[in-house]
């Protein structure tokens, strides 16, 4: 790492300052330096071995473990029965007072405290000790014993140095204002906010949203496993975006010659499984859509998708709850949760179809309320919304009411000219529905019943051919999963995605693309199907109570730094 890399001439001396550090501590001699590698310097480098090997009568335990085992024990039991420990760490806290001195090693997002005499560990090994800085990785040897303030702390006996920090930590990283800084250094978020038995209250520590997650993928697998679902895996490089209306990652394979697609939905390929005799399966799958970031959305980001055969979208409905119920327990052992303010019960479900929930959610303030006739025909959308496009009925000393009217007055007048023009019914009503209702969707929402312009692959309503069986789920104000009987007449198939091409040709880049093998597929018979998509990102988000995209991502994309700006 060069010098220029640096923003100030203060941070050049202190890599300086540790290079130095670093070099002293090559220069020890073996014995002193306690590198593992006393008696043949052959072995391997002091300054970063390659190992950390404590003697047999000093068993090698992690921070949690002793934690653990010990926390609960007190000193007299201590001073009764020696314990002797071998444990590694990162220095997080270290002082000297003359011929002692305290330290704090960090390991898998716990702490313990370590004890440091020179009459303890000898001349060499406090020498090593003088050397140390924040961050380094050490190794020690010695025995638990309780100190005068009662904190369970290591008195130890020896001392390996296993790696330098030579880039010093961030003085006050939690709460960093520049929360951007954290996400594109995750490697020191990670060790500076992970304080998990500190008592840091009301705020989940960095490291414990990811260990959730893991718990949370860890649960689905077990969920779907004990229902005799099989877990597959499917092309992320796709020779046609589909299985979702969405603008795709375009790359190119050499050899080929040949354009291919990142995956948007691995839809497609798994009902090729339901068609080939797999009736029940399920992927935790990376997908790629060429779209804006959010909080709540990722470029890159992990969905659940899977599919029943025999099933339709209601067996699902009830599939879902108990699925998201479940992993709430397995994870927080509780089906209350906190999200952005809101308390949310995981155990209480309201249904809606898209067109009630656009009746209840209506915002106050318009000149007419709608009706379910409203929301049935084209000339009856038209006629509602030319009535909308005044906001009159706005109260002047609301803002937050005047504004929300004012913006879905000019839009009601904007989507009437679209329907005018041909742009199909459906697709207005689905744009209406998220303006009005879903930022309104806290609790655990079911919402069902969606347009067919907007359902490519769904299955049609019997009675009712332009509606869906269909259904979305929403908590927190936004959407986490997508599910609905499947489409599984080849000749309807694709007629439909004819229809979606001239859609693209008219300018609409996420309209579906056709894929031909695919509607072969369900030529030879995909029997009555129900699939669904969760978003893992979303699940997390709403289980861990983080506000954003990024918290539950441990690296997510990000805008470049621009020239010459250097964190």
């Amino acid at each position: 790492m060069s010098y220029d890399e640096f923003e100030s001439e203060f941070e050049r001396s202190l890599y300086a300052l540790r290079q130095e550090k670093l070099k002293a501590i090559e220069a020890l001699p073996p014995q002193q330096a306690n590198t593992g590698l006393a008696g043949d310097p052959d072995l391997g480098q002091k300054s970063y071995p390659n190992t950390f090997a404590p003697p047999a009568d000093h068993p090698l335990r992690t921070i949690p473990e002793i934690r653990a085992a010990y926390d609960a024990w007190i000193g007299e039991q201590f001073e009764a029965t020696r314990v002797p420990v071998a444990v590694a760490g990162r220095i997080m806290a270290i002082r000297q007072q003359g011929k002692a001195g305290f330290a704090t090693l960090q390991q898998n997002g716990m702490r313990l405290q370590i004890y440091v005499r020179k009459d303890a560990v000898g001349d060499p090994a406090f020498e090593l000790y003088k050397l140390l800085d924040l961050g380094d990785h050490i190794g020690v040897t010695g025995y638990l014993f309780r100190t005068r303030t009662n904190e369970l702390t290591i008195h130890v006996e020896t001392i390996t140095f296993l790696a330098k920090a030579l880039l010093a930590l961030p003085e006050k990283y939690h709460g960093l204002a520049d929360i951007e800084l954290r996400y594109r250094q995750r490697y020191v978020d990670l060790f500076m906010n992970s304080l998990l038995n500190e008592g840091e209250p009301s705020q989940i520590a960095v490291r414990d949203v990811f260990v959730k997650r893991a718990q949370i993928l860890r649960a689905i697998r077990k969920f779907f496993d004990a229902r005799n679902y099989i877990e597959v895996e499917t092309p992320m490089m796709q020779p046609i975006a589909g299985g979702a209306m969405a603008r795709p990652f375009i790359t190119h394979h050499n050899a080929l010659d040949i354009d291919l697609f990142l995956r948007i939905a691995p839809e497609l390929y798994l009902k090729r499984l339901v068609v080939g005799g797999f009736d029940r399966v399920y992927e935790i799958n990376r997908n790629f859509r060429n779209e804006g970031i959010s909080t709540q959305h990722n470029p890159e980001f992990t969905m659940l998708e899977f599919y029943q055969a025999y099933a339709n979208y209601k067996d699902l409905i009830v599939l879902t709850q108990e699925l998201i119920q479940t992993v709430a327990l397995e994870v927080n052992g509780s089906l209350i949760c906190n999200f952005d303010g809101d308390v949310i019960d995981l155990g209480k479900w309201e249904k809606l179809t898209m067109r009630e929930a656009i009746i209840k959610w209506w915002w106050p303030g318009m000149p007419q309320n709608p009706n379910f006739a409203d929301l049935t025909s084209e000339e009856s959308l038209s006629a509602f919304l030319l009535a909308n496009t005044s906001s009159a009925k706005a109260p002047e000393d609301d803002e937050r009411v005047r504004n929300r009217a004012f913006f879905l007055s000019a839009w009601c007048g904007e989507a009437a000219e679209r329907l005018a023009k041909g742009e199909p019914l459906g697709k207005i009503i689905a744009e209406l529905f998220e303006h009005v209702a879903e930022e309104n969707l806290i609790q655990p929402t079911i919402i069902y019943e969606f347009p067919l312009a907007v359902s490519p692959l769904s299955k049609q309503k019997p009675d009712e051919p332009d509606w869906v069986e269909r259904f979305e789920f929403y908590i927190g104000g936004f959407e986490l999963g997508n599910a609905f009987s499947e489409l599984n007449d080849p000749e309807e198939q694709f007629r439909r995605f004819k229809e979606q091409l001239e859609q693209h040709e008219r300018g609409d880049e996420e309209a579906h693309q056709m894929d031909v093998d695919y509607v072969r597929a369900l030529a030879y018979g995909l029997p009555p199907t129900a699939g669904e998509g969760i978003g893992i990102d979303r699940l997390t988000m709403v289980l861990t109570g983080a506000k954003s995209i990024r918290d539950v991502i441990l690296f997510p994309l990000l805008k470049p730094l621009e020239t010459g700006n250097r964190e």
